[in-house]
Parts: C-alpha cells; structure tokens; sequence
C-alpha cells in the first residue's frame, strides 16, 4: 500500500501545480465514474472497500467556473447507490443533485445515470461523495472549481495546491455496521482510524508507511484545501509551528483569519493559505483529531502527517521513533478534543469577503422564520424485540420532533408529476410543538418518543427564508452540522441556550455574516441561518453526521417555480434512474 499512497499523493500535487489559478474559458468537462470495489489495506486489515476508479479517496473533479459538467456514474455493485456534488447550487438541475430517494431514485447495478449541471457564480473548494445508505465512508473526493478572476486574496502567486481530505476508517464493512446500528436500536461501532488522505499514519497499527506527506520549498505561499468527509466527526486540525490564514469556506471568500488550528465539520470545506517561512531542518507535524460534544463512544485517536520542506531534513524512518516523536508532538499541536470555547472562537471568527466584487447578499428582511428542534430521541422498543439504546429502548433523532423517513420513490419527481399522495405530505411544523427548556431539559427523564413521516415546507420563488436550528438536550447536548442542498445561505447568529425570538435577532450580522453550505450548530444552543429561496425544486436539510441522518435528523423543503421561464425546474433526463 506505499506505492498507492505515493501515487495517490503525487498525482494530486501534479495536478494542482499545473492546473492554472484561474480561467476566463469555460466548457463542457466530461468524467466517467465506476463505483466498484477494490482491496485496500489499512491497520494491517485487507478488506474489500467501495471507491470510485479503484481509487480511495476518488478522483479528484476539477472545473472551471461557468463549466457545463457531465458526469456519468456507472454502478459495478449489487447495491444501489447515488452521488452528490455537496455545495454546488443545481440551479433549476436539482435532477443532478444525488440524494437517494430525495431527488432521484437510486443508480440500481449495472446501470448508468449522467450527471449535468452547470457551475454558476461558484468557485473554490467543495466535495463529492457517495448519498446512499453508509456509501461515503469511502466514496468521496475534492470538487474544485478554479474562478474566472484572480484570487482576491494577497500572496496570490500560489507555488501549488494541496488537497487533504480528512476521513475515517473502518476494518468491519462499514454496510454491515450500519445494519447492526439500525436493527438493534444502539448507537454504530466507532471508527478504527482518522485519515488524511486515505492514510492514518504512525500512530496507527502497521500504519507508519501508510502516512500523508506533503513536500515544501522554503519561502513559498501554498493553497491547502481542506475537506471534512469523515462520516461521524467533526475535526480538528494544525500543522505545528505554522499559522493558517483562511481566505474561504465551502467555496466562499472570506476576510483573512489567521489561526493555529480549525474545526471542521463533516462536509464542510476550508482553504487556507500556508506560508512555508521556517529555515530550520525538520518535519512539521499534520494532525487531524475529533472535536467532542458527545456522550456516546467516539474514536479519539489522532491521524498524522507530515510537512517536509524539500532539501531540509531527511525523515525520520525508525518507526518507532517517529511514533514517539509524532505522540508527543500532537499534544502541543491541536486542541483538546473537548475545547468548545476554541471552536466558538474559531466558528465565530469568519466573515464573508463582503467586497464590491463579491459582495455579501444576505437577505436583510425575511417573508418565512422557520424554528426547528434539533434532537436525539429514544423510543420505546416494540413488543416482542430487544432494543439495545439506552434503558432498553431505540436511539432515534428527529427535527421538531418529526423523525424523517425517506420513501420509496424520489420526492422530487413525484413533485414534479403533481403525485405527492403516499409520498409526502407539505405539514412539516414550522415551530416546535411543544414550547420547553430545549437546552435545560433532563436529557433522560423526559417522554422522547417522535413521530415519523416524510414531512416538507414549502416556499414561494425568490423568498427570503431564515431557519432557526434549536439544539436540545435530550441524551445530551451535542454540536449538530447541518448542511443544506440547493442553497448556500448566511449564518446571521448563533448562541448557546434557547433561542430568544424577540430579543436575539436584534444581534443578528447582516453586514458580513459567513456564507455556507454546512453550519455547526453550537453544542446547546441555536443557530440562525438565512437563504435566498431562488432555486425551483426540492432540497434536502440534514445532519452530516450520518449516525444522525440514519435516525431521522433531516427534513425537506419545496421552493416553487418562479413566474419566468428561467425560474422554473428544468424537465427530467432521459436516463433519470427509475425505483
């Protein structure tokens, strides 16, 4: 597995070093994509692991802004399975935006399903990944959209680009994991190992050749790309004795923030710019490690790489040497895994760009305010099973206590053929029906059965719609990332405790709030988020910890065609996969 992850490595560095920063061209970009299964071999356990090409992570989809994509997905499995461009808008095309059961009814084997979309007013860093059951546990790589003008940030002579793909790793079959979490009621076996780039490092079992090295010239500004596909964990990560200025998240600019470490949540993206300035000899440590709010299990072990600047040092080869070295080392690197203020500082500290040629367009009015609880459930386990979840019960969670259940047919084509009935229903609560201490409730003694149903709002075209995402504390309070398809919005606020509908947006930012596609709810507490609604379809919110999104963490919203012929959803493809 060296020679792999070398190629892997190399094959990334040369093509972001050669690709030009930016392009006034735009074209039509053609991909094939093969989801199929390749042996791979981690922490000394072979096991058979789903990719796209044979490749783990897969290839890397590289466009320019304004491009025509065409991607067509071949499946080679027994399972079903779909794709999603995470991020990108899918004006009027949400027919190409993946969700399974949502948006489309799932690629079934052998068959194939093409992919178009247009990249409209996007540029920067995003993902791709698998969206049907547990498949992104390995079906996952960068999406980077190269910008019509040049970078407005400064030290934009850039040397190169470096993608990390933050990941987990699992030895058991990740299918069958989800399984026995879905048929017992308990919460799903924790991960074996955290990867950069595919790779977990000396830290792990066998892993000190399976490790993430990234090779620097002194004196030189590099573009770092960092994306959270991890499947339950929201991250942290530094390079030791570096400083990380972030100029852009989920594809947005941003003002300048210089900072010794991120968080980064599970589909969340991060470009940073890396200025190589040491002159002493030695590797620099590259540490992603998890960010913890939660009471159930997690893997709290470290994935490590290395920075190497070129003709400095040679490595350290003796494994266990390094293994010394990089232990001790992370300590003084990141954060702890329980630094909540550390987030919140890092969280709050990003602004929009907000400049002339980007300006920040957040709706300074709103027609909708949608609130919605944000929680674990337990149910009562049916008469005549055993339920493994806490007191013998089943672990669910829900959105204004509205368990989501996908149906058996895609939401959006039975939309669009006026046939909603059995499908969905339009009563999605628009506030909660309960009024309590969301953030102060016993997390265990109270009644936390849900309901279930497959529940949506709808919207006109061209609304201006905030979401109030309320945490809770049933189980325990948790930080939730909630990513919504279709749409980027603005985070105008966000706090800890119960959101104060008559007195917390008075301190709203509507001047430069963050623009996202991914928002990690505060660990007890709220979030506020606005969208301009300009985009005809339906579009899936949930959370991207898909442990949570298995239990029912999700919900839908329709936003109607508008009155113009280029307001409205286009018509279906031809190969659009039937159920």
């Amino acid at each position: 597995m060296k020679t792999f992850g070398f190629l892997m490595i190399s094959t990334f560095l040369v093509l972001f070093a050669t690709l030009l920063p930016y392009s006034s061209a735009s074209t039509t970009r053609r991909f094939h994509f093969n989801v199929e299964w390749k042996k791979v071999t981690r922490l000394c356990h072979t096991k058979q692991l789903l990719t796209v090409n044979g490749q783990y992570p897969g290839p890397a989809v590289v466009v320019n802004e304004g491009d025509t994509v065409e991607i067509k997905v071949t499946n080679r499995i027994a399972h079903n399975t779909t794709i999603h461009w995470h991020g990108l808008r899918q004006y009027r095309s949400g027919w190409a935006d993946g969700p399974a059961y949502i948006t489309q009814c799932p690629i079934r084997s052998k068959q194939s399903y093409t992919y178009r979309f247009k990249v409209e007013d996007q540029r920067g860093t995003l993902l791709w990944h698998a969206h049907h059951s547990w498949q992104r546990a390995s079906v996952y790589g960068a999406f980077i959209i190269y910008p019509r003008q040049p970078y407005p940030f400064s030290g934009s002579h850039i040397q190169s680009e470096i993608p990390i793909i933050l990941g987990e790793w699992w030895n058991d079959d990740v299918d069958k994991v989800e399984k026995q979490m879905l048929k017992t009621g308990a919460g799903a076996k924790v991960s074996d190992a955290y990867t950069l780039n595919g790779l977990p490092g000396p830290l792990y079992p066998c892993s000190t050749k399976d490790t993430f090295t990234a090779n620097v010239d002194a004196g030189k500004t590099y573009i770092l790309r960092i994306i959270n596909a991890a499947l339950n964990n929201e991250l942290f990560f530094a390079i030791s004795n570096h400083t990380l200025t972030v100029v852009e998240v989920d594809a947005v600019y941003t003002k300048p923030v210089h900072t010794k470490a991120i968080m980064i949540a599970p589909g969340q993206t991060t470009t940073l710019l890396l200025r190589t300035n040491h002159l002493s000899d030695g590797e620099f440590l590259i540490a992603a490690t998890p960010y913890v709010t939660s009471v159930f299990p997690f893997n709290n072990s470290t994935a490590v790489g290395f920075l190497r600047y070129n003709n400095k040092s040679k490595p350290v080869n003796h494994p266990n040497r390094r293994r010394l070295i990089t232990s001790l080392s992370t300590r003084a690197v990141l954060p702890d895994m329980l630094d909540t203020k550390f987030a919140t500082r890092f969280s709050d500290s990003i602004k929009s760009l907000g400049s002339a040629e980007y300006p920040c367009k957040v709706p300074t009015t709103i027609d909708k305010r949608v609130i919605t609880t944000i929680s674990l459930n337990l149910q009562n386990c049916p008469e005549n099973q055993t339920c493994s979840g806490y007191d013998g019960k089943r672990f669910f969670a829900s959105m204004n206590n509205v368990s989501f259940i996908r149906p058996p047919i895609s939401i959006l084509e039975s939309y669009y053929k006026k046939q909603s009935k059995r499908v969905f229903t339009l009563d999605f609560p628009e506030k909660p029906p309960t009024r309590f201490d969301f953030t102060g409730v016993d997390p265990v003694s109270e009644n936390m059965n849900t309901e279930f149903g497959t529940k949506l709002f709808e919207v006109d075209f061209g609304a201006r719609l905030e979401i109030v995402f309320q945490g809770t504390s049933f189980l325990n309070v948790e930080n939730h990332p909630l990513h919504v398809h279709g749409h980027n919005f603005f985070v105008v606020g966000r706090g800890f405790g119960n959101f104060d509908v008559e007195k917390d947006p008075e301190k709203y930012n509507l001047v430069d709030p963050p623009e996202r596609n991914t928002i990690a709810v505060p660990t007890g507490g709220w979030a506020a988020i606005r969208i301009n609604a300009d985009n005809p379809g339906v579009w899936f919110i949930h959370c991207h910890l898909e442990q949570h999104t298995s239990w029912g963490l999700a919900m839908g919203f329709i936003v109607k065609d508008g009155p113009l012929p280029s307001q409205t959803l286009l018509r279906p493809p031809r190969d659009l996969p039937k159920c």
